[in-house]
């Protein structure tokens, strides 16, 4: 038996493309590199991935979901870095024009090639005698390239455009309403997901590096002097694969070592990478494939506190499927900072302390000659606003529908002494971010099966993730048989179990095609089940044992609710 470490990934591919679980876009035109369709059978399969991972955030730790606009304003990514920053190296073939991720070439002889600069690429290119993968050509120098699909927002080009490489901004920049909603308290957790959009250089590896892509994030806001987890208890005990970055090699230990020992930086981060094994290997990942790699210190973003990339051994090697990172303030921070809007909790003392603290005041005797009648609400504006609102010794506001800037003449900032009940603080982030695409196809890999002898394959699909859970087959279509199987099919298909009728070919055939798209169970219905000593009573054959038990068709329904809560085929 052929398992997913042993064949190249075309098997997969073709199958996806045989039995509708991907098809290449736009193949009547030659296709698009690093894009794909999904079909009926690969929607329902991520769709039910996407229900697995609400069911862990939303259901079992009570996130909230939003869906924000996949095509946002420049403003928004030159907060976040993107504009200046979200670039990869690409070097060109001076022969046939061919275009390469640089670090790529290169990384058989960097340990993390990914953290060289044009100039050290360009000089590794010299040292290795690295030439064109296609043509054997000399490559040009190394320049960025930067990956956002950019466009315009509205008639002309007045205001510019990027369809966003990622969803968390869309989170970020709605913390206001999202605390709002939360009732101004923290934590708070918040889930989004959907398509981001990043224009590779060169796609490869099919769905592992796509140019537009599915992901499901989530971004939990905490106190920054509190990365406690109220559940951290429940998982303490369980045991992680852990790469650190100290060197050492490969460990395992349990998630509460793991934080003790300092291998993980807090409570909180270790509790959510803990969430990403659960979810991986509920979904179908092999647990033997699974592991967490820390980021190396020379790569780890400048505000990370720590980071850790959940990897998934596939037939192209070790790859990233999820990154889960303490990001520390850095997300809120610049939006505070580009947008000129405070993003923080207020945070509440246990009782009041006195404290020196920074107030705006009025200047009243300026104010009424120059603003007369509107002097007192004017007044009340500035004494309501921060000193971080004041901007280059300037404090504007809102009056009346008007905006009005101030300047010196008509407030200061004065330092007092006050007893406060709070004060304010920017969240810290924690975000397990998952490449949806990824793992999908991880989970393929990892559920496939192929005897070469009797040229059969099975997706040994986890049921709850198997885009059809029940095949419905009568032995003949005729003499009841097909009635009773159609009956049988509309009593027990829903959008939790979808079921397909099948009443073409053998039933050897009938199996085998169910097998090769993952279901887990099928029924058949037979003479016996019209006449004779087993009368009301159909067949349930079981996918990976391939046993089969009579259970009678009244209780067709709840065995298979049964079997997909996950009671055991022995215990019918």
């Amino acid at each position: 038996m052929t398992m997913a470490s042993d064949f190249d990934s075309l098997e997969i591919l073709a199958l996806c493309k045989r039995r509708g679980f991907i098809w290449p876009s736009f193949e009547l035109y030659g296709g698009v590199a690093g894009m794909f369709d999904y079909g009926p059978l690969g929607l329902s399969m991520r769709n039910n991935i996407v229900d697995v991972w609400r069911d862990i955030y939303k259901g079992g730790e009570g996130f909230v979901e939003i869906d924000s606009e996949t095509v946002n304003p420049r403003e928004v990514f030159k907060a976040s870095g993107h504009v200046d920053e979200f670039a990869d190296l690409v070097s060109y073939c001076a022969g046939c024009g061919s275009a390469f991720r640089a670090d790529h070439l290169v990384k058989d002889h960097y340990e993390n090639a990914d953290v060289l600069s044009p100039r050290e690429l360009d000089a590794a290119f010299a040292e290795h005698g690295i030439k064109c993968p296609d043509c054997g050509g000399d490559l040009g120098p190394v320049e960025e390239f930067n990956l956002m699909f950019k466009t315009s927002i509205g008639p002309g080009s007045s205001r510019v455009g990027y369809l966003r490489p990622e969803t968390a901004q869309g989170i970020f920049v709605n913390f206001p309403n999202l605390y709002r909603h939360n009732r101004d308290k923290l934590p708070l957790g918040v889930i989004q997901t959907g398509r981001g959009y990043r224009n590779e250089i060169a796609p490869r590896q099919g769905m592992i590096r796509m140019r537009e892509f599915n992901m499901m994030e989530v971004e939990l806001f905490v106190d920054p002097d509190d990365k406690g987890w109220s559940r951290f208890h429940e998982v303490e005990g369980e045991t992680i694969r852990l790469i650190p970055n100290t060197g050492g090699g490969e460990v395992t230990m349990t998630v509460g070592e793991a934080v003790e020992k300092g291998v993980i930086a807090n409570r909180v981060l270790a509790y959510f990478v803990h969430a990403t094994q659960r979810l991986l290997v509920r979904v179908g990942v092999d647990p033997a494939r699974l592991r967490f790699r820390q980021h190396l210190r020379d790569e780890m973003a400048h505000y990370a506190m720590d980071c850790w990339d959940a990897e998934v051994l596939l037939s192209f090697g070790w790859v990233e499927v999820t990154g889960i990172a303490d990001r520390g303030c850095w997300d809120l921070s610049r939006h505070a900072e580009f947008s000129g809007t405070p993003l923080t909790h207020f945070r509440m003392f246990n009782e009041p302390r006195e404290m020196e603290v920074e107030r705006v005041r009025a200047k009243h005797r300026a104010l009424g000659p120059r603003f007369k009648g509107q002097a007192k609400a004017l007044g009340e504006l500035i004494e309501a606003a921060q000193p971080s609102d004041v901007k280059d010794g300037r404090l504007a506001l809102a009056l009346d529908g008007e905006d009005v800037v101030l300047d010196g003449e008509f407030f200061e900032v004065v330092r007092t002494r006050e007893k406060v009940s709070g004060e304010r603080v920017v969240p810290h982030v924690i975000e397990p971010s998952h490449g949806l695409d990824r793992i999908f196809y991880s989970v393929l890999e990892h559920s496939y099966a192929h005897d070469e002898a009797e040229g059969y394959t099975v997706l040994r699909l986890a049921p709850e993730v198997a885009p059809v859970k029940v095949g419905v087959f009568p032995l003949m279509e005729r003499d009841g048989l097909d009635a009773l199987a159609a009956e049988i099919y509309a009593d027990v298909h829903s959008p939790r179990m979808e079921a397909l009728y099948d009443g073409s070919g053998t039933i050897g055939r009938r199996y085998a095609r169910m097998d090769e798209i993952g279901t887990p169970w099928c029924i058949t219905v037979d003479y016996e089940s019209l006449d004779g000593p087993d009368k009301g009573t159909v067949t349930i054959r079981e996918r990976d044992t391939t046993a089969q038990k009579r259970i009678p068709v009244a209780s067709v329904k709840g065995v298979l609710a049964s079997l997909l809560s996950g009671m055991p085929f022995g215990d019918l």
